[in-house]
């Protein structure tokens, strides 16, 4: 079979569209090869900020050194120009999202010479080829954002918010549940304003009627996966009402709420739609109704004008919302960004002493917040071992709880006596310690089989 390489670079989001590309290709005949090891290289750019866009160049001048025929797609299609001037080689170059016409370049560059090999007719109609564990998948619900963000160009690139059927959803989670996912994340620019383009318009499903909302989608899905988690949740006031599906387990006690900053200033320069004592608010109401909610937040410091009083701010407003995790990035100018105008941009050594004082904090609060779970019994999902030979039962396991999120937060490491549960299986795990970041324990009674 013809072999396709593919580079995927960027978010989650990113990854959902290389998946498409990667399952259409593969339904095609084709063989895909993660990395760059063929003739034609499919690359899937990241335009978010400069460092990831040198990322996507790399691959690409790497690729079209090596003589390969690219195709580019990506956030950095949006800019044709740009690439076109830099790599004048490139014949083919389209954006975000654009799963048909990536694969009509492909046939184009590397025809088929025989009939098509469709995949094994046993897999899900609605499974999609995942370059993520068998037991873990993305589901994108929507695409692009409405929000006017000053340091962000995603709407320039995705478009506006277009949110997905919910049939249409919950037609492919059921595919992906019965292709072995255990687990379910959610995704989108702004998970929280799904529906709303579609006037959060009546759907049918198993006898009911529902709206096309993000509530409506978590109580179906609730019921589909073991585990559906949150990501990209804005603290608009409905969220409000997803925390009592949180605490009943429906789905996971876990949010991922992008705030960004503390400081109502920078906030204002910003132009984010959340003031910080509202969020404070929000947070302590969410967890007066679900006390083992996990909350996750990523801020950028060393905007242009921020003092160190506003830094100071942020930090106080750790120490307020005691976030189980978070994550800080230095300011990046990234082109066509508005706050590129703004006055008073930080040199990079400032930013990044601001960065290490955010994590300092954070650690200690995160610390803190990982040491009410030991002496607890806790529900783990195996995501792999790290050493130790299985055949001797000397295995150190690797999975995470409900409060982490794969590859951005930490982990639970497990011992266990005898022969070891599989990946992508449930265990139950008493855990002993915690540090920082992660959790210790040893697997006690049966495997959680489910599936």
């Amino acid at each position: 079979m013809p072999k396709v390489g593919l580079v995927s670079l960027g978010c989650p989001k990113a990854l959902v569209d290389s998946e498409q590309i990667s399952t259409q290709l593969l339904d095609l005949g084709y063989e895909v090869e993660v990395g760059d090891d063929s003739d034609v290289l499919v690359v899937n750019t990241c335009g978010f900020i400069e460092s990831a866009k040198e990322e996507s160049r790399e691959a690409i001048a790497d690729a079209l050194e090596q003589g390969k025929k690219v195709v580019v797609t990506g956030c950095m299609g949006e800019a044709k120009g740009e690439l076109a001037n830099a790599f004048p080689q490139l014949e083919f170059i389209s954006g975000p999202a654009e799963v048909a016409p990536v694969i009509s370049a492909v046939k184009e560059y590397l025809p088929m010479a025989t009939v098509p090999v469709l995949r094994d007719a046993g897999l899900p109609g609605e499974a999609r080829a995942r370059l993520t564990a068998d037991h873990f998948a993305y589901l994108k619900i929507s695409e692009g954002c409405n929000h006017k963000c000053s340091f962000c160009i995603i709407p320039s690139m995705r478009g506006k918010l277009r949110s997905r059927e919910l049939l249409n959803v919950i037609q492919e989670a059921e595919g992906l549940v019965a292709d072995g996912a255990q687990e379910l994340a959610l995704i989108a620019q702004d998970l929280s304003a799904y529906g709303a383009d579609l006037r959060y318009r009546q759907a049918h499903f198993a006898g009911q009627d529902y709206k096309t909302n993000l509530k409506s989608l978590c109580e179906i899905l609730g019921g589909i996966a073991p585990w559906v988690r949150l990501h990209y949740v804005y603290p608009y006031p409905h969220v409000d009402e997803i925390i009592p599906l949180m605490r009943d387990g429906v789905v996971l006690p876990y949010l991922d709420v992008p705030l960004q900053h503390a400081s109502p200033t920078v906030l204002k320069a910003m132009r984010r739609p959340a003031a910080a004592e509202k969020a404070l608010e929000r947070i302590h109401a969410w967890r007066d109704i679900c006390p083992e909610l996990a909350i996750r937040s990523t801020f950028i410091v060393g905007f242009p004008g921020e003092t160190d009083e506003d830094v100071g701010q942020l930090l106080d407003f750790l120490e307020a919302a005691e976030l189980d995790r978070a994550g800080c990035f230095t300011y990046s100018a990234v082109d066509g960004a508005k706050a590129n105008l703004l006055e008073g941009h930080i040199d990079k050594a400032e930013k990044l002493d601001r960065q290490e004082r955010v994590y300092e904090i954070q650690a200690e609060i995160s610390a803190r917040r990982l040491q009410r779970h030991v002496g607890q019994r806790l529900r783990v999902l195996v995501d792999g071992w790290e050493e130790g030979d299985p055949k001797q039962g000397d295995v150190h396991l690797v999975g995470r709880s409900m409060f982490d999120a794969p590859e951005i937060d930490g982990v639970v490491r497990l011992t266990v006596e005898g022969a070891p549960p599989g990946i992508g299986e449930f265990v139950w795990a008493d855990i002993i310690g915690s540090d920082h970041y992660d959790l210790y324990g040893h697997v006690v009674g049966e495997e959680i089989r489910i599936g």
